[in-house]
């Protein structure tokens, strides 16, 4: 859990540093600061994902509790030369669990707020509870809504629809009709009244896109105001989403998004043998990046807000996001769509490279022989024969390009021999596994001396399945890059593996330590992508808890002989 006292979260300036992010599964989320004050346009509270794009639609709900004729203001907007209000001067905690969880104290009211996006759909749940209060008062909420594409900004404009009919305490807006793939957007507060009270703010500032340089300031439209009653020991559940949500309980849909993030934390327990708080916020972080490409297909998006899908990035990830999490069947249908759009000609090499050590490693995990044999070993064998184009005889089985490539190139012969051994053909394997060691050699020739030139590829050598090097040669290299260019987020996952190989023990308590020192960045970080995520998850489970820092011998036929 992550937990930020009323000292951060009542100072703006910290806590508007500081964001949360809540994701649904399809590319979309719910996010802001901490603080409330949006900081960029691609905060919003219902951003919606589409095939098509990515749609900022309810930008905010602000809230005002009217208690003994006084008047709280919750929310928090920063303006030309103000904040206004001040909400957070009310805001005593700040959760992140398997939620965010906002905590506020005004007027003797003490009200917890809880975000969830609801996983394969458009849809943000509010929950408030009313944890203590002095008798009655009134919650009133205001949407602003934006409903423009997530790079842009909105201006006041005549386009706005000025209908937003209100029935069964469903709001339900179209904003601009004219615009055919703009979704409609309904909003469910039970139990509320609806105040029509259409209208433009005006200059909404967003100081992390002024500091990067763009345009900062926009315009929302508002349709009016929602107002209940509420007392100590109520809870309100709004539903915000693109389907129409009449007859859907926010209460109920919370709930089951609760325990199907739960089981994504009590399996990587399990996993571990114990619970384990860094595992779980990972786990649950690694999630986000796992979304629905239609039905029964899954992808890796490579982080937000960009949330972009690329090869490479998938590959990598896969292992950390689905394997040492226990999600198979999401792993099989990322392999599996990631072979059906292989086109080696335009793709970039390390790409389908990085297939076999997300391949081998998934055999590893799951035993899954039929799809190993009938959809990864001859997709393997592809791409060993497009890259077997470019290589010549006199670069001693080299790939002409730099360090991490050949020592993919190398895993990807070993891995394929073990392949070939296990589910294919034998003889073939051990020429391969021929291939693999004039590979080695050739590499191992050029790392010669005591002085080792780091250069980032080289973690590659000492991290992947199959080393390149001898213990000495390796702890040479490893003492050069984490000497030069080891940093708290750069070469972290493959360094903390290659640390637990070559120096046992030792190396995995220095692990421990580097993860000690990285846990109080993850409340500054915001928004890590899908690589950093995955790579720290496996690396901390696999090599410095599950693991015992033992390495692969490059060696895939007595290994294959074992499993026969």
């Amino acid at each position: 859990m992550i937990e930020i006292d009323r000292e951060i979260t009542q100072d703006f300036e910290r806590a508007s540093e500081l964001e949360w992010l809540d994701t649904n599964g399809l590319g979309g989320w719910a996010g802001t600061t901490v603080a409330g004050a949006h900081s960029r346009r691609h905060h919003g509270l219902l951003v919606a994902a589409t095939q098509e794009r990515r749609t900022v639609l309810l930008s905010r709900l602000d809230e005002t509790l009217h208690v003994g004729g006084e008047s709280f203001e919750l929310s928090c907007n920063q303006f030309p030369g103000a904040v206004a209000p001040r909400g957070y001067e009310h805001l005593t905690a700040f959760r992140k669990d398997l939620f965010p969880t906002f905590d506020y104290e005004a007027g003797g009211v003490r009200l917890r707020k809880t975000v969830a996006a609801v996983d394969g759909e458009n849809t943000t749940l509010v929950l408030y509870e009313v944890v203590e209060a002095p008798g009655p008062f009134i919650l009133s909420l205001r949407p602003f809504f934006a409903a423009r594409d997530l790079n842009a900004l909105t201006s006041a404009n005549p386009g706005v629809s000025q209908e937003a009919p209100f029935a069964d305490g469903v709001l339900r807006l179209r904003l601009y009709p004219s615009v055919p793939d703009m979704p409609e957007v309904f909003l469910r507060v039970p139990g509320a009244e609806f105040r029509s009270n259409p209208q433009w703010w005006y200059r909404f500032e967003y100081e992390g896109d002024r500091r990067r340089g763009l345009e900062f300031q926009e315009d929302l439209w508002t349709p009016g105001v929602f107002g209940l009653e509420l007392s100590a020991g109520d809870r309100l559940g709004i539903v915000i989403s693109t389907q129409d949500p009449a007859g859907r309980d926010a209460l109920a849909l919370f709930e089951k998004e609760r325990k199907r993030r739960e089981k994504i934390v009590k399996a990587i327990d399990q996993k571990l043998g114990a619970r384990d708080d860094f595992a779980r916020y990972l786990a649950l972080a690694a999630d986000s990046f796992l979304v629905r490409r239609g039905p029964g297909q899954r992808a890796v998006i490579a982080g937000y807000p960009e949330s972009e899908e690329r090869g490479r990035d998938t590959m990598i990830a896969l292992p950390g996001l689905c394997l040492v999490t226990g999600r198979h069947e999401d792993a099989k249908k990322i392999l599996r769509a990631f072979i059906k759009s292989l086109h080696l000609e335009s793709g970039s090499a390390d790409a389908s490279l990085w297939l076999f050590v997300a391949s081998w490693k998934y055999l590893q995990a799951t035993g899954d022989e039929v799809f190993a044999r009938d959809t990864l070993l001859p997709a393997l064998r592809k791409v060993v024969h497009w890259h077997d184009k470019r290589i010549k005889a006199e670069t001693g089985g080299f790939l002409a390009s730099g360090v991490e490539v050949n020592a993919l190139w190398f895993n990807a012969l070993s891995i394929l021999a073990e392949f070939e051994a296990r589910l294919g053909d034998p003889a073939e394997a051990k020429l391969l596994i021929q291939r693999a060691k004039r590979v080695q050699k050739t590499f191992q020739d050029e790392i010669q001396g005591d002085e080792v030139p780091p250069y980032p590829g080289q973690i590659f050598a000492l991290s992947l399945p199959f080393p390149l090097l001898s213990k000495p040669k390796a702890a040479r290299m490893l003492a050069a890059v984490t000497e030069e260019l080891c940093t708290p987020a750069g070469l972290l996952g493959p360094w903390l593996t290659a640390l637990a190989r070559v120096h046992g023990a030792a190396g995995r308590k220095q692990g421990l330590a580097a993860i000690a020192e990285l846990k109080p960045r993850l409340v500054e970080a915001g928004g890590a992508g899908a690589l950093e995520v995955a790579e720290v998850l496996r690396a901390y489970v696999e090599d410095l808890r599950v693991g015992q820092g033992k390495v692969k011998k490059a060696s895939p036929v007595g290994k294959a002989k074992q499993n026969q």
